[in-house]
């Protein structure tokens, strides 16, 4: 992450560290297993066992999602704080599922948008998210009000109310 940051780094960590461990924090870890434990996963949840007894080791963590349920202008959204994967595993999908699986929560968590927030730096995660998933500059994002920040806000809006206060009422 401290590349994203650069000079602001020192100061970020901080915060980042604090918004990990709030008592508001949700998240999805994604855990790689061998073959061989994924047969034995299969074999008991044939069983009906939800979980692998005697298996110590969840497999080597490769993704996470750190979200939050809050209000943004007066909006519930589902803020995503942090979307975190291996490099290994980057353009094989896992990252797009992640995300539609963070919008299937909010909308049936009664949220109005999906908000983000990117480093401007990062293009791999601009073009992830304003191409691929379809996100937009929100509103209120400091470059929509015109300020200068190495960091823009997105968002993908499920309701009218949302894309008139996140988007300004329309696709841009």
């Amino acid at each position: 992450m401290e590349a994203s940051y650069g000079t602001e780094w020192p100061v970020e960590e901080k915060v980042k560290r604090r918004e990990m461990v709030s008592s508001e924090a949700r998240y999805i870890f994604v855990y790689e297993i061998s073959n061989v434990d994924a047969n034995i996963m299969l074999k008991l949840s044939k069983k009906g066992r939800c979980n692998a007894d005697g298996m110590d080791d969840k497999g080597h963590l490769v993704a996470f999602v750190h979200y939050r349920f809050t209000i943004e202008e007066e909006i519930p959204v589902l803020y995503v704080y942090e979307l975190q994967l291996e490099h290994r595993v980057q353009g094989k999908g896992l990252g797009k599922f992640l995300m539609v699986l963070l919008e299937l929560i909010a909308q049936k968590s009664n949220m109005s948008a999906v908000v983000l927030t990117v480093q401007k730096a990062n293009m791999i995660a601009m073009n992830f998210y304003r191409n691929k998933l379809r996100y937009l500059i929100s509103t209120m994002s400091p470059s929509q009000m015109g300020l200068q920040t190495n960091y823009e806000l997105l968002c993908k809006s499920f309701d009218y109310e949302a894309k008139a206060g996140l988007q300004g009422g329309e696709d841009k």
